[in-house]
């Protein structure tokens, strides 16, 4: 405590990073607690001088507390005070006479004396601690030396000269900072930051104020410090806080803009480093608790002994909780704060208590070694005569030092001149109490210390030279460190006060790389440190131990957790780990949000029941509704998922429900996957358990796709049809283990004997290891029984009283087909996603479910015979999804050759049932597209429209020519030309004109997507024949095909091919149409080469065939539309225009293109200085490659 600066400094020991004003304070409350008994010990008279309690001669407190200011310090120094009336005054330390100079507030003097110690060797640890402490030399007014502030009684004389430090000026004079004061540790305060930025540190910490003297300033209007720029920072980001809090937006704003070089969202960006303090509306309401009156600076109060406030209480404790009255208010923050003194007193006494038995330990082995070695007083180690003296000088100068202050003194922020600290760690052990309580406990409680012996050399010299002589032998106990070092612990209590002192020191100084190293340490200390403040301490640290940890880091963050969950219980987890997760739920990095959000799902095992459901569901719903990183949120997804399956608060179901809408209609892919993957699965099992799954959760997501279905009309959105279809597929393995676990035979299964082996591909791949039947179930085996008993009671004695397997085919599979009917046949998506989620139920229900139970309800539906044939009725069943989802989603779920037969005769009825009906085809082209993606069909699909080829109706033979071209393009080249052309060229010669003009659509595709040759050349000579042939001129039919297949292919297809086959018969039916007499044909032919001619002007068209095909097709095209359509002659007239442009630019650019003699003889010219320069250049390789460098 001697080390306090009369400025309040501490010793040169840097601000800790990881503790918070309020931890400043208690320093400050401690350390005047401290000056305050010390005082009290000084002025007892009747101390006995060899005890403990007595004050030694070189107590600088004990000085202070008999001598007036001003006085020569021998005068104070009375025969009394020196411990004896009869002894000889020993020669006063320059320890005690530096105290007594900066106390008087002598600095000149101080620092004189000081020059001159640091210039003979003998620096003072007490004097170069002040003036390295820039802290004591900023205050600008203060109260005279010895001089109570005014108007507080009690507070001057001797008491204040004692009891608290003096402020920097003298008489009321002010003392600046000077350049003769300014020293080198006082001219650089800037520190690095762990991201490497220089931030200039301009804090001074409050605690550099003595307290006395804060309240001073506090508590007179007149003497207030003017405001510090880290202080500015830090109330205008409360107040900005404020002001969001209460909706003064505005304002918020302005002042925002007022104060532009503040962060106003990034705590971190005021500048110090303490935790965010609470917001201005707690510190006004806890204003009251710390507000300082008149009588409560009376020092009565720390003068007042045990036994009257032990009578004090009762009668203050009778105060009625309502008050009135300001004496009634006063009353009781006066027993507010006697409470207070009791509590702290009662920490003196413990510490008392251990500092007495530290030192009658020592006094006993001291005294054994005298006994037991003739020659030990000789020799006495002078490190125990060291530590013995400062323990005694301790436990006198700071008897009232509570356990979080001793911690706090270790911690650098007070430290003793001689590198002692003024508190010692209460031990895990008996030895915390007095001797004579030591002696009534049983001898069993009692450690016993084993007693350590040094061989004693057989010299007569005294123990006066040996302790000077050992005092060469380098040794630094004058510090923080060197008291650490110095004091080895000697119970596992010990260890971790240690450690809880060091830690906070360490860390700071490890590279940041390497701090995942610490993480055991901060964990184990944090376990079993006895102290609260502490452990709250030293989780803060391993929460903001990285500043962005990545995921091996924050692996090993969790890990620490959740085995500190698991050691200290579900209490202190509440306690201790949840608030470091709510205090960085908002923090600028998603790496730091990251591992708070992993941290709740983590820990959610460990949790009070209560507390999962309720604040931990709320923390990580307030995450997903408002954090934009993806990452964060796909954390919070798989922590909610955790949290449901452990949650038992039947009331938090609509709440998990509306979180999963959320969650499936995030923007992010990463999110819904992973709500796919974990929170649907585990939402879905706790509502099986409630017994919502088929009552709620499925209902209502097949309610939300009729009404998506109603509203979509004109537009639907698939997106959203997507979710919902998404999130009942994900719920199908949930509703089979329902299914079979409500079963009948589900009381009959019983694991004996060998067990059936389940087939590899008896159910899909799960998305996830929470989607496997065999995981929801319990084991494979038990899943295997069930499986054999589900097919035999199918298979035999039907669903009678199974009534979760009656509501999926009696409300399930209705509802779906009809769901089905409604959607629009020519959405691909739509279609697909109903497939997949048919061919999943199908595939996990099973093959006897689905021919017994499925099939037979779309059959019922589809009808499909020839007899119900009604051609003037386009718009049956046949016509609608149905047909696509029951051929791709049902009847592809097995693949055996019945299976296949099945399929093959479906598809077959369907287009000779559409094609005779003369119905759209849009319902037999979904399900031809949805089957040809995959090449196990391709087979299968030509053998259908072989089918229709050889079929006896011309309408059967077109609709399979149509089927070709969807067919074309994902089928290898092989089936093209051994299966495709050939049945092609076999409807290309049919009787029937319309078959043949079905079949240019396919040709064309041909033409588009294969690169053989041979197959391209049979192409174009059936498009030849079909173009050329007398008896298809009049076709008028046919030459639309022709073109508009010309217009599709045209652009994609080979040049060769569009170069010398499409654009010269496009130039060629342009010609044609000119003379074309009825309007109507020549229209339509004209709309149709207008739009072939747009799609191929995109091409590379050579300058010949511009000029010789292309130009005059177009002229003669704008003929056409000058007579029929002029809004697009005057589009036709643009495209010629510019055709002609680009071939007038080409015939300009052409002798260009040829180089000029003078343009060749300049390259030359140029080529052959070029390469002279590089001919002189005679320097090394490495240095020729340099010269190509760009300059830095």
């Amino acid at each position: 405590m001697a080390a306090m600066a009369p400025g309040g400094g501490g010793s040169g020991g840097g601000v800790n990073p990881f503790l918070s004003d309020s931890d400043e304070d208690d320093d400050e409350v401690a350390a005047t607690e401290e000056r305050r008994a010390g005082l009290r010990l000084g002025a007892g008279v009747g101390l006995d001088p060899g005890s403990a309690g007595s004050l030694s001669p070189q107590d600088p407190v004990a000085l202070g507390s008999s001598a007036r200011p001003g006085l020569p310090v021998e005068v104070a120094a009375t025969p009394a005070t020196l411990g004896g009336s009869g002894e000889t005054p020993a020669r006063l330390s320059i320890d005690a006479i530096a105290a007594q100079l900066l106390r008087d507030q002598y600095l000149l003097t101080a620092l004189e004396l000081h020059t001159e110690l640091l210039e003979s060797g003998r620096e003072l640890p007490r004097l170069r601690d002040y003036f390295s402490n820039p802290g004591n030399f900023e205050r600008q007014s203060g109260t005279p030396p010895g001089m109570g502030a005014p108007g507080i009684p009690g507070a001057s004389g001797v008491g204040g000269s004692g009891g608290r430090e003096p402020s920097t000026t003298s008489g009321g004079g002010q003392l600046n900072r000077a350049g003769s004061i300014s020293t080198l540790d006082s001219l650089d305060f800037a520190r690095y930051s762990d991201d490497g930025n220089r931030e200039t540190d301009e804090r001074v910490a409050e605690h550099e104020v003595p307290l006395q003297e804060r309240k001073n300033y506090k508590s007179s209007p007149e003497i207030q410090e003017p405001i510090k720029p880290l202080e500015k920072r830090a109330l205008n980001f409360l107040v900005n806080e404020f002001l969001l809090k209460n909706n003064y937006k505005l304002t918020s704003i302005t002042f925002s803009d007022e104060n532009d070089d503040q962060d106003f969202e990034l705590w971190d960006d005021v500048g110090l480093n303490i935790p965010k303090p609470p917001d201005l509306l707690q510190l006004y309401r806890d204003f009251g608790n710390h507000q300082v009156t008149g009588k409560d600076l009376v020092d009565v109060a720390s003068g007042v002994d045990e036994d009257e406030l032990e009578a004090l209480t009762p009668i203050l404790g009778n105060i009625p909780p309502t008050l009135d009255t300001p004496q009634a208010i006063e009353n009781s923050l006066l027993v507010q704060k006697l409470e207070d003194k009791i509590s702290l007193l009662n920490n003196e006494k413990w510490s008392l208590m251990e500092q007495i038995r530290r030192l009658e330990s020592e006094m006993d082995i001291l005294k054994t070694e005298h006994f037991t070695t003739p020659a030990v007083g000789d020799s006495v180690q002078p490190s125990l005569i060291q530590s013995s003296q400062k323990d005694s000088e301790d436990s006198r100068r700071s008897p009232n030092v509570n356990s979080s202050d001793q911690e706090k003194n270790k911690n650098g922020h007070l430290e003793t001149p001689g590198g002692a600290d003024s508190s010692i760690p209460k031990e895990n052990s008996t030895c915390s109490f007095p001797r004579k309580e030591r002696e009534e406990m049983p001898p069993s409680s009692i450690p016993s210390k084993t007693m350590v012996h040094f061989d004693q050399p057989n010299r007569k010299l005294s123990p006066a030279f040996h302790q000077a002589l050992l005092s060469f032998c380098r040794m630094s106990a004058d510090s923080r460190l060197g008291s650490e070092v110095s004091r080895i612990a000697d119970s596992e209590k010990s260890v971790m006060l240690m450690l809880g002192r060091c830690l906070p020191h360490i860390v700071p100084n490890v590279l940041l790389a390497k701090r995942e190293e610490l993480i055991p340490l901060i964990l184990c200390t944090a376990c079993l440190h006895p102290e609260p403040k502490e452990r709250d301490q030293l989780l803060h640290i391993l929460f903001n131990l990285i500043k962005r940890p990545d995921d091996e880091q924050r692996q090993m963050i969790l890990t620490g957790c959740v085995a500190f969950a698991r050691h200290v219980g579900p209490t202190r987890v509440e306690a201790e780990l949840l608030p470091q997760c709510w205090e960085q739920i908002n923090h600028k990095y998603p790496e730091r949000r990251l591992l708070v959000a992993e941290s709740c799902g983590a820990l959610a095992p460990y949790l009070p029941k209560e507390i999962r459901s309720s604040l931990v569901l709320s923390m990580l719903q307030q995450m997903l509704m408002e954090d934009k990183a993806d990452l964060v949120r796909e954390a919070v997804i798989k922590s909610l998922g955790v949290i449901m399956g452990y949650i038992d608060d039947p009331d938090k179901y609509q709440q998990g429900f509306e979180l999963l809408l959320s969650a499936l209609g995030d923007p992010s892919e990463r999110v819904v996957s992973a709500t796919h993957q974990v929170f649907l699965p585990a939402y879905a099992a706790w509502t099986t358990e409630l017994g919502n799954l088929q009552s709620h959760l499925i209902p209502t997501l097949l309610n939300k796709i009729e009404k998506l279905l109603k509203e979509g009309e004109h537009g639907l959105d698939e997106h959203k049809l997507h979710m919902y279809l998404s999130a009942l597929q994900s719920l199908i393995p949930s509703l089979f283990a329902l299914v079979l676990l409500n079963a009948p035979f589900s009381s009959k299964a019983k694991l004996h004997g060998e067990v059936p082996q389940i087939e590899v591909t008896r159910f899909p791949r799960p998305m996830s290891p929470l989607q496997d039947v065999s995981t929801i179930i319990g084991s494979r085996e038990q899943l295997a029984v069930l499986l054999q008993l589900y097919d035999y009671q199918l298979e035999h004695e039907g669903t009678t009283g199974w009534e979760s397997l009656l509501w999926v085919v009696n409300q399930l599979l209705p509802q779906l087909i009809e769901i089905v009917g409604k959607i629009n046949v020519t959405s691909t998506a739509c279609v697909h996603e109903f497939s997949r989620f048919f061919w999943r139920l199908c595939r996990t229900f099973g093959k006897i479910f689905t021919n017994t139970k499925v099939k037979p309800q779309f059959q019922e539906i589809l009808r499909l015979s020839e007899e119900n044939i009604d051609s003037s009725s386009g718009n049956g069943v046949l016509t609608k999804a149905t047909v696509p989802i029951y051929a791709t989603g049902v009847l592809t779920c097995y693949i055996q050759e019945e299976d296949r037969k099945l399929l093959v005769g479906f598809l077959e009825d369907v287009m000779t049932l559409l094609s005779l009906s003369h119905a759209p085809l849009d319902s037999l082209k979904a399900s031809f597209v949805e089957l040809g993606a995959n090449p196990a069909y391709h087979e299968l699909l030509l053998t259908v429209l072989w089918y229709g080829v050889v079929h006896t109706s011309a309408l059967v033979r077109c609709t399979a020519a149509r089927m070709f071209e969807l067919l074309v393009k994902g089928v290898n080249e092989t089936l093209v030309a051994q299966r495709v052309v050939p049945a092609l060229i076999t409807l290309s010669s049919d009787p029937e004109i319309s078959v043949r003009i079905a079949t240019i659509p396919a040709f064309g595709t041909i033409m588009e997507t294969v690169i053989q040759r041979e197959l391209l050349e049979r192409v174009k000579m059936q498009l030849a024949s079909f173009l050329e042939d007398p008896q298809y001129q009049d076709q008028h039919s046919l030459h639309t095909e022709v073109i508009r297949t010309f217009g599709r292919v045209g652009p994609n297809a080979e040049p060769r091919f569009r170069d010398e086959f499409v654009i010269p018969h496009l130039h060629k039916l342009a010609l044609v149409n000119n003379l074309q007499i009825v309007d109507s044909k020549r229209l339509d032919i004209a709309i149709h080469l207008f739009e072939a001619y747009s799609a191929l002007s995109c091409c590379f068209i050579s300058e010949d065939l511009m000029v010789n095909h292309f130009l005059p097709g177009l002229r003669c095209l704008r003929t056409d539309m000058e007579h029929l359509s002029p809004e697009h002659e005057v589009i036709l007239s643009s495209m010629i225009k510019e055709c002609e442009q680009k071939v007038e630019n080409k015939t300009v650019q052409e002798p260009q293109g040829s180089m000029s003699i003078a343009a060749s003889l300049v390259s030359e010219d140029t080529k052959t200085k070029f390469l002279n320069k590089m001919g002189q250049l005679t320097t090394s390789g490495a240095m020729l490659a340099n010269v190509f460098q760009r300059k830095k």
